[in-house]
C-alpha cells in the first residue's frame, strides 16, 4: 500500500496555467466555454500533457454480495446480483449502451459474488462469497479487504496497460447502499438519517428500518474512523473495496477518474482517506438523487458534471458524463487561435 501512495504525484500546476493561458487564445470570449475550460485545465493537470487524452475510455463493473440483505434493506433479492452480472455480460444493460457509446473497453469483474458464475466474459477475482451479515459480524477480515483493494488496483492497471485514458467504475451488489451509507456516516460525523434514501426502491417504513439498522451496525462494530481498512473489513463491501483499488491505480499512473453515483464516490473517499491526492484525479460524473451523495460530493469537494436524477449505479452516470469530458479536449486539440484564424482580438 505505502508503494501506492507513494506514486500518487500532485497535479501539475504548471501545465494547467499553459493550457489555460492557451485557452485564452481560442477564437471565443475568455470563459464562454465555462466549466469546458475549467475541464479541459484539469485534465491537462492530471495527465501533465498540454493536450489531454480521455479516449477511449475504460469501464470496470464489480460485482458482489452482502451479507446484510438478511435483514431486509434491498427492495430485490440477492439473486439479482448474478441475474444482472448475466445482463451485463450480455451487453443488456444501461451501461453496456452508454460504454458503446463511447468506445469504452468494458469488464465486469466477480470480486464477491455469492454464488459461482460459470458464464464466459467475466473477470473471475473472488475474495470470498459474498460479505457476512455486519449487524452479527464483521463484514469481512481486513485481509479480505486488502485483497479487494489489490483486486481493483490490478484491474485498473491492465486497462491503463491496454490504453485506457480515463477510468469510469461501477458496482452490482444487491443492498450496497447500506454498506455505503454506514461508511459515509462515519466519515462525515452525521446523522444516518439523513444520509439514506430509497436505494433500489424501497418502500418508506423499510428506509426507517435501513436506517436502524445501520446504525445498529456501527454500534456493534465500532470501525476506526481513522482506519479506511477497518472501516472496509467492518461494515463495508468487496466491491466498495475494488473500485477504491482501482481509483488508486489511476491516481497513480495520471489517469483522469470519472465518478458515478453514491456508492462509487463512497469508494473515492475511502481512496482519498487511503491518499489524500487520489482525490486531485477525480472529476464527478453526476449527481445521484440519493440523498447521501450530496454529502459525499460536498466531503470530496466536487461539482458534478451532471443533474439528471439519476440512481442507477452500474456506472451509467459517469458514462452518460464522458462525452462532456471528451469535448473538454476536443475545445483544446481542434478549436482554432485568433492568430491561426487571421482574427482580430481588439
Amino acid at each position: 500500500m505505502n508503494d501506492t501512495i507513494s506514486k500518487i504525484q500532485p497535479l501539475d500546476q504548471e501545465m494547467g496555467q499553459k493550457v489555460r493561458e492557451y485557452i485564452d487564445t481560442l477564437t471565443k470570449p475568455p470563459g464562454s466555454l465555462g466549466r469546458l475550460e475549467e475541464l479541459a485545465v484539469q485534465l491537462a493537470e492530471i495527465t501533465s500533457a498540454p493536450f489531454p487524452v480521455v479516449s477511449p475510455p475504460g469501464v470496470i463493473v464489480f460485482a458482489a454480495d452482502h451479507g446484510v440483505v438478511e435483514e431486509g434493506v434491498s427492495a430485490f433479492p440477492q439473486e439479482v446480483t448474478v441475474q444482472m452480472v448475466m445482463n451485463f455480460l450480455n451487453r443488456g444493460a444501461a451501461i453496456n449502451v452508454f460504454s458503446k457509446q463511447s468506445g469504452a473497453a468494458f469488464e465486469v469483474v466477480d470480486i464477491g459474488v455469492a454464488a459461482d458464475i460459470k458464464a464466459e466474459g467475466v473477470v473471475k477475482r473472488k475474495v470470498r462469497y459474498g460479505t457476512a451479515n455486519f449487524c452479527k459480524q464483521d463484514a469481512m477480515t481486513r485481509e479480505d479487504a486488502e485483497k479487494a483493494i489489490a483486486v481493483g488496483f490490478k484491474r485498473a492497471e491492465n486497462m491503463i496497460q491496454h490504453g485506457c485514458k480515463c477510468l469510469i467504475l461501477g458496482e452490482m451488489g444487491i443492498g450496497n447502499t447500506t454498506p455505503s451509507s454506514a461508511i459515509l456516516a462515519l466519515l462525515s460525523g452525521q446523522d444516518v438519517s439523513g444520509l439514506v434514501g430509497r436505494g433500489t426502491g424501497i418502500a418508506v417504513e423499510k428506509i426507517i428500518h435501513k436506517q436502524r439498522v445501520i446504525e445498529e451496525a456501527l454500534k456493534e462494530r465500532e470501525p476506526d474512523r481513522n482506519d479506511p481498512i477497518d472501516i472496509l473489513a467492518k461494515v463495508g463491501g468487496l466491491e466498495i473495496a475494488g473500485m477504491t483499488g482501482a481509483m488508486l491505480a489511476a491516481a497513480a499512473n495520471r489517469v483522469p477518474i470519472l465518478l458515478d453515483g453514491f456508492i462509487c464516490t463512497i469508494s473515492a473517499l475511502l481512496a482519498k482517506e487511503i491518499c489524500s491526492t487520489t482525490s486531485e484525479y477525480m472529476i464527478a460524473g453526476h449527481r445521484s438523487v440519493e440523498p447521501g451523495h450530496q454529502k459525499a460530493l460536498q466531503l470530496l469537494g466536487k461539482e458534478p458534471i451532471l443533474d439528471l436524477d439519476l440512481r442507477l449505479g452500474e456506472g451509467s452516470g459517469a458514462a452518460v458524463a464522458f462525452p462532456i469530458l471528451h469535448s473538454a479536449t476536443l475545445m483544446l486539440k481542434e478549436m482554432a487561435t485568433f492568430t491561426s484564424a487571421g482574427i482580430s482580438k481588439e
